[in-house]
């Protein structure tokens, strides 16, 4: 069996993504790793390159700034990540700039990937979600946090990321896929106030154009916790590969005394209990068709 690693990514270091250990939070488990790196003005290259493993394979890509409409732009480079790979890989491990993996998951991984690999009507494994929110100790828990995406795709042709990135399609229709018990652990919203008013900014200017940032995303701009809706504190263990940038932060703050949503309208209030009783998310956008658990 074997297994092919991509992710694309640009500014990393202008914009604080964590992706040198995003990569290796999974490259133990990857015969190859393609990184699609954009045209960057902050050493972004370099950084890859001083991983110096023979694992990683670097691809220089210029954006195409103009596919602005939902993001288009991050799906393009995902694609060009994915054409990339081994065409002899069995599985293609796709990973974001900001998403890392426990390496306690590592075995029930390659566990699922060789059990599926000879099934076909499992076309991608489906991973759950921890959505880390201001720190590295708070989590976001409330409808508003996506919970599942794909993350291990067969690698198989007619695969295409989809819309913005956030998950794929095969021939125009959703992937079927299994249900896995192992997690992401989202980083990207877990940056001091400063780098999250810097995120918005320059994650915006990839889906509007310079008029709208002008008037909704001036350079004024401050970062509104009370998108959160709720969180709860972190009690588990980050991944040892993001243990010592953790250790490194320099900032602290208690997200108890941040003016987060309480006044939910009715309907959303109702959806939640609904959600925290039975564990049923009624409405929830599934870009993915699950066929096994």
């Amino acid at each position: 069996m074997k297994v092919s690693g991509f992710t694309f990514i640009r500014n990393a270091v202008k914009n604080d993504y964590p992706v040198v250990q995003a990569i290796e939070s999974i490259l133990a488990l990857c015969d190859e790793f393609i990184v699609v790196v954009g045209n960057s003005d902050d050493g972004t290259r370099k950084l890859i390159e001083d991983m110096a493993s023979d694992k990683i394979k670097i691809l220089d890509s210029v954006w195409d700034d103009s596919l602005k409409e939902g993001g288009r732009v991050f799906a393009v480079e995902t694609d060009k990540a994915f054409a990339a790979i081994d065409p002899e890989s069995d599985w293609a491990f796709y990973i974001q700039g900001d998403e890392l993996v426990h390496e306690q998951y590592h075995p029930l991984i390659r566990q699922e990937m060789e059990l599926n690999l000879d099934k076909p009507e499992i076309e991608g494994l489906l991973f759950k979600y921890i959505h880390f929110y201001g720190s590295y100790e708070y989590v976001g828990d409330s409808r508003r946090w996506y919970r599942r995406e794909i993350r291990l795709l067969k690698n198989i042709k007619g695969i295409q990321s989809y819309r913005d990135a956030q998950g794929f399609r095969l021939d125009g229709r959703k992937i079927q896929v299994k249900l896995i018990d192992a997690y992401i652990y989202h980083y990207g919203w877990a940056k001091p106030p400063q780098g999250l008013n810097n995120k918005i900014r320059n994650f915006n200017s990839y889906y509007h154009d310079e008029n709208w940032m002008e008037e909704h995303m001036p350079e004024t701009y401050e970062f509104d916790y009370s998108n959160a809706d709720r969180l709860v504190k972190f009690t588990g263990s980050h991944p040892i590969v993001m243990q010592k940038r953790i250790d490194l932060t320099g900032w602290k703050i208690d997200l108890g005394t941040k003016p987060l949503q309480k006044d939910m309208d009715l309907r959303r209030k109702i959806l939640q209990k609904i959600e925290d009783w039975t564990g049923w998310r009624i409405g929830e956008y599934r870009n993915y068709k699950i066929v096994a658990k």
